[in-house]
């Protein structure tokens, strides 16, 4: 009876082994981000929701600890230690990461989101076009503006990013020959304290700044901030980018003429399912230029309420 019972024991062990090196087998793919930003809550839903339905497939999304090129391709190089299969990155800064995107794309898939690097091995770009976003936030100040000459000022995290660099070209093509000049856009590296404190100096030194864009998701509410400290609300045209709730809430009360969206939560979903599908042999979702453009889109007055619905439930899963 001993020897059934041990014999039992030891299948059932081996049963729970085998099954734990099945389930430990699974192939993993990660959504690294460029910064600890409320932004990413929507591609991390995406991929949440990408995970539902990949069960085979073990997804992960992971912040660095800090906004630096460096700390980002040291948890590549980590997740590729723990066997990580594809990697998808927003590249804090691209220009400067091209080797180590390399050695990266030489050992698993690699893609892009949110900022490109096109000078790397990497296999394609899913996210918005940042020259395209940058024309409708420059068309929504010409609306806003409605004639009157404007000097604007522009806040962004990186300035070498590639996804900083083209929305500020298209917004300056957007308002080239209407009276709005751009006179400068100033960075803080994702430091939240300095992107509140690069509006507040502004304020001081540039009295003949009316216009203003914040670029990344968290610059449009520290303009805010420091637009009501400042009593100046309202009396400033202010164009924003992506969906923070105090940009949306700006918007819905006039303090914001609009608001330029990506669609994040595509980018998390989207991208879990195409390396998934790459992984697999099927290179069909890699069109010729190796670009895949989730369309942007202008939130105004009219349309925020309803957007906002559906972002609370895509969060809310």
């Amino acid at each position: 009876m001993r020897t059934v019972i041990g014999l039992a024991a030891m299948l059932a062990a081996g049963l729970a082994l085998s099954t734990g090196a099945v389930a430990q087998d699974k192939p993993k793919l990660a959504f690294v981000v460029n910064a600890a930003s409320d932004f990413w809550k929507l591609a991390e839903a995406g991929v949440k929701k990408a995970q539902g339905e990949l069960p085979n497939y073990e997804l992960e999304f992971k912040y660095p600890a800090q906004g630096t090129a460096a700390l980002q391709n040291a948890l590549m190089d980590d997740l590729v230690a723990a066997g990580t299969d594809a990697i998808m990155i927003s590249s804090a800064d691209p220009k400067n990461s091209i080797d180590a995107f390399n050695r990266i794309a030489a050992q698993v898939p690699l893609f892009t989101t949110d900022s490109d690097a096109t000078d790397s091995d990497r296999i394609a770009y899913l996210g918005s076009s940042n020259t395209l976003a940058g024309v409708q936030a420059g068309e929504e100040m010409v609306k806003a503006m409605n004639g009157q000459p404007g000097k604007c000022m522009g806040f962004v995290g990186f300035l070498g990013a590639d996804n900083a660099i083209e929305r500020i070209a298209g917004f300056k093509q957007a308002i080239e020959g209407k009276g709005i000049e751009l006179v400068d856009v100033r960075g803080d590296d994702v430091d939240f304290t300095r992107a509140r404190t690069n509006v507040d100096d502004v304020l001081v030194a540039n009295p003949d700044v009316n216009c203003m864009v914040g670029f990344y998701s968290y610059n449009p509410p520290k303009i805010y901030e420091a637009l009501q400290a400042a009593g100046k609300l309202g009396q400033i045209t202010v164009v924003a980018f992506d969906e923070d709730p105090v940009t949306l809430g700006a918007v819905r009360e006039g303090s914001f003429a609009s608001t330029v969206v990506q669609q994040p939560f595509e980018w998390g979903y989207q991208g879990m399912k195409l390396m998934a599908a790459y992984l697999e042999g099927d290179k069909s979702g890699v069109p010729a230029d190796e670009l895949i453009i989730v369309p942007t889109k202008v939130i105004n007055k009219d349309n925020v309420d309803a957007f906002e619905a559906d972002l609370k439930a895509k969060i809310n899963g």
